[in-house]
């Protein structure tokens, strides 16, 4: 009786296609792992908000967090990210001057990475994460506001905003633009673009204040938006 050469096993087994059910196994396997990582770090953030106002967490990308600070750089006043998830916006717009910094998170994972991330810059006493949810905050001191939320929500937003920024505020949304109001500033082409909005000092929050940055393009399309962001995620 032949023993088998090890290498010739090893060959076949590199070579060999997966049948349907390795494959279907395979699939499982990595939706059961996608799910914990959901149910363990994701999820209990949302556990006390509506279906409705529940926002799923991207983290910004380097492009855009940079096209963020760029529309924001040299403003006074509090600056507060809604959603500020692991905290990379609310770390840089500290390290650029825009002073005090502050994240809203409602996701303790998310919290405790963000203050990991701010400890490991040497900045964990200057820069605040607090996990509340962004619908309770009070915004009526902010002179800052960036958010990156999905378009279901952005109308409701667009009311609290309306409703508690002050006269001069100014709120740069990323990836999805604020449905009715008139941005002054866009930074970013596709994915990476953000939109700016300034609060004027009388009439209707939203309304352009400044054409300083023409305005061209037309902004992405939301599915267009979430097909590029799933296409990022993989």
């Amino acid at each position: 009786m032949e023993q088998d050469d090890p290498a010739e096993a090893l060959t076949e087994l590199r070579e060999r296609r997966l049948g349907a059910l390795e494959l279907l196994q395979a699939a499982a396997g990595s939706g059961l792992a996608a799910y914990a990582v959901w149910a363990l770090l994701l999820q209990p953030g949302f556990r006390r908000v509506p279906l409705r106002l529940q926002v799923p967490y991207v983290g910004a990308s380097a492009r855009q967090v940079e096209h963020v600070l760029s529309l924001l750089r040299g403003r006074p006043g509090k600056t507060v990210d809604l959603g500020s998830g692991d905290g990379r916006i609310v770390l840089a717009a500290h390290r650029c001057g825009l002073r005090p910094a502050v994240g809203y998170e409602l996701n303790p994972w998310l919290v405790a990475l963000a203050r990991l991330h701010a400890w490991r810059a040497g900045c964990a006493g200057s820069v605040c994460y607090r996990r509340k949810d962004l619908w309770k905050v009070s915004l009526r001191d902010c002179r800052n506001v960036s958010v990156f939320l999905a378009p279901s929500v952005l109308p409701l937003l667009e009311d609290k905003l309306r409703a508690e920024l002050p006269a001069g505020a100014r709120v740069v949304s990323g990836r999805f633009p604020l449905p009715t109001w008139q941005p002054v500033a866009v930074a970013g082409e596709g994915l990476d673009r953000v939109w700016a909005y300034d609060v004027p000092g009388g009439g209707q929050a939203g309304e352009a204040v400044s054409s300083r940055i023409p305005i061209q393009a037309a902004p992405p399309s939301s599915a267009s938006v979430l097909g590029a962001l799933v296409s990022q995620a993989s």
